[in-house]
């Protein structure tokens, strides 16, 4: 029987084809959590998108400790390490930086990137102050490369479908968007002093860790802010040093904040985050009510959607609705992934978002709307810091971009 009967095809068959499919050289700083996250993603964007639009090449991975990074390098698959970010700009194998690095320093790499002419991922928040954040966009929007600031979260399935429900008209005029983004993580007061809780490397606690997301994800569906109120906390004010537990040092941030928001469009709503909510791990919920129907989405169950229609056609089922993302007509799901009621997981939301800008790279293509560019990231830090303001002076803050 011939090979073509049986439909065989030979390795060098195989690799021809494949050849076909361009590569792109990935550098990234950064090797912790949001490092393991990325190198996730883009080593899985290729075998969930055939053909992808380019399978991305991990050529090496950078952070401080050279004995860390090389393990995390060889974990990842990346083909080598540095341990100065410089360096790693200067790599003319790299064609996409990924800045998964603490905030303090996500603005000169991303800077220094762009400016040698790779495209440029950055993990939120952008900078820590908007001024911060305006001079990165500034600076990187300047070379004209494509530069996405990686709110993932616009890339859940559950989350686009709430998104076209508003924008088809179901929705109506919204009336309101409440958020809340709560962990526990930080509530013993033994836990050390990680850089997340030091203000000259975070910029800001929960607001920018945890409320950036929801500011995002309210610009997102709703609209720009338009003014805040706010009232911000810290409940631990020393802590352990990390390299000398017996000594503690200042927590320079907010432990929890909550705000008020006046939205652009008129619709008012409701911002609050903490570290500090025993029982809930990563509990990202945000509702938008409108004339026509409302909406509730909870991370912790992230393919589903709660909505809820004013008008129910059907009077006896009146109420809420929960809805299982996972059909191949909802939004980013199709045939990629899993047959329905199959579901998907919080690292592929890093898929869908890098496999989008992969298409925007090499299509030529924009990052926005449905990611978040480093104009996105800065109002989202803009915002940020008229909460602060708003806390600080006890009165309400216009957001001025």
């Amino acid at each position: 029987m011939s090979k073509e009967k049986v439909g065989f095809l030979t390795m060098a068959e195989i690799e021809k084809a494949a050849a076909k499919i361009p590569e792109v050289g990935v550098g990234m700083l950064g090797y912790a959590f949001m490092g393991k996250a990325h190198s996730h993603a883009w080593r899985d964007v290729p075998f969930f998108f055939w053909p992808p639009p380019a399978i991305p090449r991990l050529i090496a991975l950078c952070g401080r400790s050279g004995e860390k990074v090389a393990e995390s390098a060889r974990r990842f698959g990346f083909e080598s390490a540095y341990t100065d970010w410089r360096q790693l700009v200067k790599d003319g194998r790299v064609q996409i930086f990924d800045n998964s690095g603490p905030n303090d320093v996500h603005a000169e790499p991303c800077i220094a990137a762009a400016e040698a002419g790779k495209h440029v991922v950055c993990e939120k928040p952008l900078a820590r102050s908007g001024r911060e954040a305006k001079r990165t966009y500034d600076a990187v929007a300047r070379t004209k490369v494509k530069h996405m600031c990686a709110y993932n979260y616009r890339f859940v399935p559950a989350v686009r479908l709430a998104k076209k429900l508003i924008e088809d008209g179901f929705v109506g005029r919204i009336y309101h968007f409440r958020a809340r983004y709560f962990q526990e993580w930080i509530m013993d007061p033994a836990s050390p002093l990680v850089w997340r809780l030091r203000k000259e490397v975070a910029g800001s606690g929960p607001l920018g860790d945890l409320g950036s997301h929801i500011i995002d994800l309210a610009r997102f569906l709703v609209g720009d802010v338009k003014a805040v109120t706010a009232m911000a906390k810290t409940f631990i004010s020393e802590r352990p040093l990390p390299e000398a537990p017996a000594k503690r040092g200042a927590v320079t941030v907010e432990d929890a904040f909550v705000a008020t928001a006046e939205f652009q469009n008129g619709a008012i709503g409701t911002l609050e985050a903490t570290r500090f909510a025993g029982g809930r791990k990563n509990f990202n919920n945000f509702e938008v009510n409108g004339e026509k129907a409302s909406i509730e989405f909870n991370l912790e169950r992230l393919n589903e959607l709660r909505v809820y229609w004013k008008d129910e056609p059907v009077k006896e089922i009146a109420g809420w609705h929960d809805i299982l993302v996972t059909e191949g007509y909802h939004p980013l799901i199709g045939n990629v992934y899993w047959p329905h009621g199959h579901i998907i997981g919080w690292e592929h939301t890093f898929i869908n978002e890098f496999h989008h800008f992969l298409e925007c790279v090499m299509n030529d293509t924009p990052i926005a709307p449905n990611a978040a560019t480093f104009e996105d990231g800065y109002k989202v830090d803009t915002v940020c810091d008229a909460i602060l303001q708003a806390a600080a002076k006890g009165k309400k803050v216009n957001v001025k971009y």
